[in-house]
């Protein structure tokens, strides 16, 4: 019998990933200098930080389009593993009493949250070895060397968090308990 339960914290802990992914392709933090996927910000002499969007995206580094582009795709698909797997879970009238269904949606949600986890994962791995790699390059000018920010943290946190909470979810498939497997007699 599946553990609601178990299903229940690792939905919930998914979610704490994904909205942490939400917070991380927001926040400016991504390089110490203040430098995000979307926008620069500097601290003024006053104590403000004033904050200013990149002109052009064409203009960017290859990783700061990529980090835009898969951060986009991991909050939508962060929002389609919520919905699918709201929909499997065995707390849920989706799917009526069919327990062979319900459980192919949990895994599917499950599956999902993994590869939102992986679309995390990526792009923050990614600035963060360009930012290591630009560090130690003696060709790069000091003012141009940067630090790995507070963003780049959230972030491996939030992938670590939405690819264990979608392994747990998918592994709580009760056809996967009964030992029938995916798509086998019950």
């Amino acid at each position: 019998m599946v553990n609601t339960g178990m299903q229940l914290i690792s939905f919930t802990c998914a979610v704490t990933g994904w909205i942490m992914a939400i917070a991380v392709t927001a926040l400016p933090q991504w390089k110490i200098k203040w430098e995000g996927i979307w926008m620069n910000c500097i601290y003024q002499t006053t104590g403000h930080m004033q904050c200013k969007t990149y002109d052009s995206m064409l203009a960017l580094p290859p990783d700061i389009q990529a980090a835009r582009a898969l951060m986009c795709l991991a909050i939508f698909m962060g929002w389609l593993s919520c919905t699918v797997s709201c929909c499997g879970m065995k707390c849920t009238t989706c799917a009526g009493d069919d327990r062979r269904a319900k459980a192919g949606i949990a895994l599917s949600g499950g599956v999902l949250f993994i590869l939102t986890g992986l679309c995390v994962l990526i792009p923050v791995s990614w600035t963060a070895n360009t930012v290591v790699k630009d560090f130690y390059n003696p060709n790069v000018p000091l003012m141009h060397k940067r630090e790995l920010g507070q963003a780049i943290y959230l972030g491996w946190a939030s992938a670590v968090i939405l690819m264990i909470s979608g392994a747990v979810l998918s592994s709580t498939c009760p056809l996967m308990e009964r030992g029938a497997g995916i798509g086998g007699a019950t």
